[in-house]
C-alpha cells in the first residue's frame, strides 16, 4: 500500500532539497517524484515555503520537542548529559539542514518569501536559541546553573557551534568531526562555565 500523498509529497520534497537544493527544487519537480499532480501538492501545503519549513519539522531531527521538553521538567536527568543530547541533536539538525537552506541564501525573493512564512508560523533559525535560552534559565532556577550565567549566550554558543560543525569542517582536512565525541565535548565544556 502507498503511503499518503502529504507523505509522499514530503519525501519527495526533502530528497530533492538535499539533491538539488531548494531554490531548484520546483513544486513540479516535487509533485513528479512524489507520483501525485501539482494540485495535490497544493491541498497540502500552500507554497514552496511551507513544504520547507514542514521538511525541517517533519523529517529532519526533532530538536524543538527536546528543548520544550526539558525546560518544562527541569531538573531531570545530570545537565551534561542533557547538554550532550541537546548538542547531539542539534548537530544533526543543522547537518541535515544546510544542504537544503544554502540555496536560500542565494535568492533573495526566496529568502524573502521564506522568512515571511517563518514568521507567520512561529518558527525560524532563532528559535532553538531561545528555546534552550529558556531551558538554562529554568535549571539555573533550579539551582543546576550558576546565577551570573548569561544564559542566552551559552544557548548561542551551544547552537552556533553545532551549526558550524555542519558549515565549516567539510573542508578541513579530517572533515566533520564524529557527533557523539563533538556533542560530549561542547557539553563539557559548556557546562565547566555554567553548572551551578
Amino acid at each position: 500500500m502507498q503511503p499518503p500523498a502529504r507523505e509522499r509529497v514530503l519525501d519527495a520534497a526533502h530528497q530533492l532539497m538535499l539533491t538539488v537544493g531548494l531554490a531548484r527544487a520546483t513544486t513540479k519537480e516535487i509533485a513528479r517524484a512524489a507520483g501525485c499532480s501539482e494540485a495535490a501538492l497544493y491541498k497540502h501545503f500552500t507554497s514552496k515555503e511551507d513544504l520547507f519549513i514542514r521538511v525541517l519539522s517533519e523529517r529532519l531531527p526533532q530538536l524543538g520537542p527536546l528543548l520544550r521538553g526539558l525546560a518544562a521538567e527541569p531538573g531531570q536527568g545530570t545537565l551534561e548529559a542533557n547538554l550532550r543530547e541537546i548538542a547531539h541533536q542539534a548537530a544533526l539538525f543543522y547537518e541535515q539542514s544546510f544542504p537544503i537552506a544554502a540555496s536560500l541564501y542565494a535568492e533573495t525573493q526566496l529568502k524573502r518569501r521564506h522568512d515571511e512564512m517563518m514568521r507567520k508560523l512561529g518558527t525560524g533559525p532563532h528559535v532553538p536559541i531561545a528555546c534552550l535560552d529558556d531551558y538554562l534559565r529554568a535549571e539555573r532556577a533550579a539551582g543546576r546553573v550558576r546565577a551570573d550565567v548569561d544564559t542566552f549566550a551559552a544557548a548561542s554558543l551551544l547552537m552556533g557551534a553545532c551549526a558550524q560543525r555542519a558549515f565549516a569542517y567539510d573542508a578541513a582536512q579530517g572533515g566533520r568531526p564524529p557527533v557523539e565525541s563533538f556533542a560530549a565535548g561542547l557539553a563539557r565544556t559548556l557546562l565547566a562555565g555554567i553548572a551551578g
